[in-house]
């Protein structure tokens, strides 16, 4: 039988929708007040810089001519499609699933709205280290990070590897 819908993972899109949000907030405030390549140094390890990432993770595809942009406009589009069937299947109480699934639907869109909008995403945290720097990113890549981790940990979890014991002690 069908979950219903408030009992199902869907419960959960809230937190897609402030990550969204908070995302597309904060970008909105780096184009209103940053040059391009502007830098604001917030902590001897971390600014506040804007750059432009025309590419997905770590600027890859970043050169390749500008049918990136599409592409990943459709793995974003895909991916939170799928991931939202899944949060209707499974239910509420699945909370690491759900968190990381809407987790990344928030995220994965932020990013959407940023390709289809200026052609490339808009990055401002700038972590590093003396003179070496982690590749810039922003909220929805943290978003998006946070939530495959929370993947990687739930099939790690105990619930997991009992629920699997058991189906195969019923094979």
């Amino acid at each position: 039988m069908p979950l219903k819908l408030m009992e199902s993972g869907i419960r959960w899109y809230w937190v897609a929708v402030l990550a969204f949000v908070a995302d597309q907030l904060s970008k909105q405030w780096v184009l209103a007040n940053f040059e391009l390549y502007e830098r604001v140094q917030l902590l001897p390890f971390f600014n506040f810089t804007y750059v432009q990432n025309p590419g997905a993770a770590f600027s890859f595809l970043s050169e390749a001519g500008g049918w990136q942009r599409w592409f990943f406009a459709i793995i974003a589009i895909g991916f939170s499609v799928v991931l939202t069937y899944w949060l209707r299947k499974q239910p509420a109480s699945m909370w690491r699933a759900n968190l990381a699934y809407t987790l990344i639907i928030g995220g994965a869109l932020g990013n959407l709205v940023d390709r289809l909008m200026h052609g490339f995403v808009v990055d401002f945290l700038d972590f590093y280290w003396n003179t070496s720097h982690f590749p810039a990113f922003n909220i929805a890549d943290s978003a998006i990070f946070v939530g495959a981790v929370l993947i990687i940990w739930e099939s790690f979890s105990a619930e997991n590897q009992d629920s699997g014991n058991e189906k195969a002690k019923k094979s």
